[in-house]
C-alpha cells in the first residue's frame, strides 16, 4: 500500500519522502552516533540519485548495497584451519575464511599476510602476486576485516631466519573477497585497552578472554556428562524464569505485566521447582539455571549467574555430597593439571571454621589461625583497643619470611593507611592492635601484655623474629553471618601482603565441606530474610531440614540453636556452592514457616504450592548448586567472575554499558505496565 502510494508520487517529492525516512530509521537505530564519535548522516544510505517512477521504485543501488551483495553469496571454506594443516596439498586449490591480518609489502608486485581463522586461534601466512590482480584486491581490504580467500596450496619457501615458519603451508592468492569492512577509527593493536561498552572488541582482542569462554564450554560438558553416567543418571530438565516473588531471602527482580497489579518475578534459584519435581517423580535432576538476585556486585558476584542446580530424592546430604565429589574429581582429572583430593573432602563445623579462620569460607593455605585471648590480656590492654565491655579478642600472626622487623613496619603502616585497610580502623568496636615481634627490644616488643601474656603468646603462635602479631576484639555474641572483623583483616592483610611481593602466593586447591550450620540467624536489615516477625531467619533458605532429631526437638524449645543439614563446599576461600537436605513433610514446612519464623498469613500463602506438592507423599530428597561461574573462575585461577563470562554486568546497580541496561522506562511503557515513577 505505501509503495503503490509513492508510485504516484512525482520522482522529486518521492526521493524527498526516502531521504526522511532513512534519515528517521537512522535516528531509531542509534546510527547517528557511532564508535569514537563516527557522526552518521543521511547521505550514507541515499548516496546516488534514486528515482521514483510510476511502477519503478529503486533504479539504481547505492553504493553500500552492492558492497553488500558481494558479502552475501561468499563461496564456503573447503578447510577448517586445523585439517588444512595436516590434509592440505600442494598445488590444491582452497578456500579459507579468517580475519586479514596486517600487511607487508616486499615490493610493487609481491607481498605477504597473515589470515587468522574464525576461532582466531591459528593462522596461515597468504602470499599475493601483481599478475593475477589479486595484490590490488587485497591493498584495498583494511587489516581486520573478515574475508574469503581463494588460492592455491604452496610449500613454505624459508628465507634467512625462517621467517614466519610456524607451518609447513602457504596460499598463493588467486582472489579475496571481503566480507566486512573493519573501520579505519578502530586501532587494535596488541597493547590496546577497549572499554566495557566495546565488549566485542575486548573479545576480539584478547584471546585470553576467548579461550576462557572455551574453558567454560567445556566445563560444562564434563559436568553434563558425568551427571548423565550416574546410576541412575541425573536428567537435564528446565525450569521457569518467570516466577512468582516469594521471601526466599535475596531480593528479587520483578517483571511487571499489562494486567494491573500483577508481576512475575525472575528466580533467585530454581529452589521451589526442583523440589516440586522430587514430588512428580523426577528421582534425579539437574540443570544449568540462570538465576537473578537484586545485589550489590563483588568480584564473585553478578546480578544474574549461572549454577549448577541438582536435587535427589531418597537421599541424604551424604548422597549429594559424594556426586559432587564426583563431578569436581572427574573435573579435574579431565581439565586440570593438579587432580582434586582421592579421597573423601575434609569437612569442618561452621563454628570451627569461625573460630579458627574467622570465615565460613576460609582459605585454609596459608596458616594464620585465629586464638581467642581476651582472658590473658591485662584490662588497660584492652581497654585501649576497643570501647566494649568484656568482649571477646582474637589473635594470629602475619609470618616474616625475611626476619626484618623493620620491614614488616613499613609494610603494616602501608597497608593500614591504604583503602584496604582504612577500613579495620574505623571499626566501632575497635581498630586493630599491631605489634612487631623484635627481639632486640625488651619483651620483643610485646610489652603492653606483661610478662606472662608476652610468654603465652610466644609459644602459642610461634613467634619469631619480625613476625607480625595482630589482636582485634569483637562483641561477646554467637557466630553470625559468613564473617568476624579479625577474619576479614586476616585475609585482607594476606591478600596485601602477597600483593605486595611480601609473602608468596599460596598454590593448590584446599577443598573442604562446612557442615552445622545454624538454621536460623538474626535478621538484619542488610538482608530481606523471610519477612517474619521472629527477629530470626532462615540462615540459607527456609527449606532447609535440621540436622538430627534432637535438632527438630529444638524447633520446639530453642529454634537458635538447631543446626541445619546444611553443607557449603569452599576451595581456596571461595563457596563453590552450598546444598541440604529439604524439609519433605507439607506440615513440618508449614510450621516452620508460620510459628518459627511468624510469617504473615499473605507471605505464607505464597507457598502454597510448594506445600501442596510436599502434601503429595513427597519422598525424603537433598540437593546443591554449584556457582558455575565461580567454578571456572577458581579452576582458571582468576580473580572476577567477570573474566569468565561473556557478557557481564558492571557498576553498583548492575549496569551492561555496551547495551545501555538498565534503560529508562519510556511514558508509553509505563502506561502499558501500569506503573507510576516515585520522586
Amino acid at each position: 500500500m505505501i509503495l503503490s502510494r509513492a508510485g504516484r508520487l512525482t520522482p522529486r517529492l518521492c526521493s524527498s519522502y526516502i531521504g526522511i525516512s532513512n534519515y528517521l530509521r537512522s535516528s531509531r537505530t542509534g546510527l547517528r552516533g557511532g564508535i569514537q564519535g563516527r557522526t552518521y548522516s543521511p547521505s550514507l544510505f541515499h548516496t546516488r540519485s534514486i528515482l521514483c517512477e510510476q511502477h519503478d521504485t529503486i533504479v539504481e543501488h547505492p553504493q553500500f548495497l552492492e558492497h553488500y551483495k558481494q558479502a552475501v553469496e561468499f563461496p564456503a571454506a573447503t578447510y577448517d584451519f586445523e585439517s588444512f594443516l595436516s590434509q592440505a596439498t600442494p598445488d590444491e586449490e582452497v578456500v579459507l575464511h579468517g580475519y586479514l591480518g596486517v600487511r607487508k609489502d616486499l615490493s610493487k608486485k609481491l607481498a605477504f599476510v597473515r589470515l587468522t581463522d574464525p576461532t582466531m586461534r591459528h593462522s596461515i601466512q597468504l602470499v599475493s602476486l601483481a599478475k593475477n590482480g589479486a595484490l590490488e584486491k587485497l591493498k584495498a581490504v583494511r587489516a581486520n576485516s573478515p574475508v574469503a580467500v581463494r588460492g592455491k596450496v604452496k610449500a613454505k619457501q624459508a628465507k634467512g631466519s625462517e621467517m614466519e615458519k610456524t607451518d609447513p603451508w602457504e596460499i598463493q592468492v588467486d582472489d579475496i573477497r571481503p566480507l566486512n569492512d573493519f573501520p579505519s577509527d578502530i586501532i587494535m593493536k596488541s597493547d590496546t585497552v577497549f572499554p566495557p561498552k566495546q565488549r566485542f572488541l575486548q573479545l576480539r582482542s584478547d584471546s585470553e578472554l576467548r579461550d576462557a569462554l572455551r574453558f567454560r564450554a567445556q566445563v560444562h560438558n564434563v559436568c553434563k556428562e558425568e551427571l548423565e553416567q550416574c546410576r541412575p543418571p541425573f536428567v537435564e530438565i528446565e525450569t521457569p524464569l518467570l516466577f512468582k516473588s516469594t521471601p526466599e531471602g535475596a531480593r528479587e527482580f520483578l517483571v511487571p505485566t499489562r494486567k494491573r497489579g500483577l508481576a512475575y518475578a525472575l528466580p533467585q534459584s530454581p529452589q521451589q521447582y526442583k523440589q516440586i519435581l522430587m514430588a512428580g517423580g523426577i528421582p534425579r535432576y539437574f540443570q544449568f539455571a540462570r538465576c537473578f538476585r537484586d545485589e550489590d556486585l563483588r568480584a564473585d558476584r553478578q546480578p544474574e549467574f549461572t549454577q549448577l542446580d541438582m536435587e535427589m530424592s531418597f537421599a541424604t546430604g551424604e548422597d549429594v555430597m559424594r556426586a559432587v565429589e564426583g563431578i569436581i574429581r572427574r573435573l579435574w582429572s579431565t581439565l586440570m593439571k593438579d587432580p582434586a583430593p582421592s579421597g573423601p573432602f575434609q569437612r569442618m563445623s561452621y563454628q570451627d571454621a569461625m573460630s579458627r579462620y574467622g570465615s565460613d569460607k576460609p582459605d585454609t593455605r596459608f596458616g594464620m589461625e585465629i586464638s581467642r585471648i581476651e582472658h590473658l590480656l591485662p584490662v588497660d590492654l584492652v581497654s585501649k583497643i576497643t570501647p566494649l565491655t568484656l568482649p571477646i579478642v582474637e589473635v594470629f600472626k602475619l609470618e616474616n619470611n625475611e626476619n626484618d622487623p623493620a620491614a614488616m613496619s613499613e609494610f603494616i603502616s602501608q597497608f593500614l593507611d591504604s583503602p584496604a585497610g582504612v577500613p579495620f580502623n574505623n571499626n566501632p568496636e575497635g581498630g586493630p592492635g599491631i605489634f612487631v615481634y623484635d627481639a632486640k627490644k625488651p619483651l620483643c616488643g610485646l610489652q603492653p601484655f606483661g610478662f606472662e601474656a608476652a610468654e603465652y603468646l610466644e609459644e602459642l603462635l610461634e613467634l619469631d623474629h619480625g613476625d607480625l602479631i595482630v589482636i582485634q576484639a569483637r562483641e561477646k555474641a554467637p557466630f553470625s553471618g559468613g564473617s568476624t572483623p579479625v577474619g576479614d583483616l586476616r585475609r585482607a592483610l594476606h591478600s596485601a601482603a602477597v600483593s605486595s611481593g611480601f609473602k608468596p602466593a599460596p598454590t593448590g586447591f584446599d577443598f573442604r565441606w562446612i557442615v552445622d550450620f545454624p538454621l536460623f540467624s538474626p535478621s538484619s536489615d542488610s538482608e530481606p530474610g523471610q519477612g517474619g516477625a521472629a527477629g530470626i531467619s532462615s540462615t540459607h533458605h527456609p527449606f532447609t531440614a535440621p540436622k538430627t532429631a534432637a535438632d527438630v526437638d529444638l524447633l520446639l524449645t530453642d529454634p537458635t540453636k538447631v543446626v541445619a543439614d546444611h553443607y557449603d563446599l569452599v576451595v581456596n576461600g571461595v563457596e563453590l556452592g552450598g546444598g541440604s537436605r529439604r524439609i519433605h513433610d507439607a506440615t513440618v514446612q508449614e510450621f516452620i514457616l508460620r510459628d518459627i519464623l511468624q510469617m504473615p498469613a499473605e507471605r505464607l500463602a505464597d507457598f502454597s504450592h510448594l506445600l501442596e506438592a510436599l502434601r503429595a507423599g513427597c519422598p525424603p530428597h537433598a540437593g546443591l548448586a554449584l556457582g558455575f561461574d565461580r567454578l571456572v573462575a577458581v579452576m582458571l585461577g582468576k580473580e572476577s567472575v567477570r573474566d569468565v563470562i561473556a557478557f557481564p554486568k558492571i557498576g553498583k546497580v548492575g549496569e551492561d554499558p555496551m547495551v545501555k541496561a538498565p534503560s529508562v522506562m519510556t511514558e508509553e511503557a509505563l502506561e502499558t505496565y501500569h506503573l507510576l515513577l516515585k520522586e
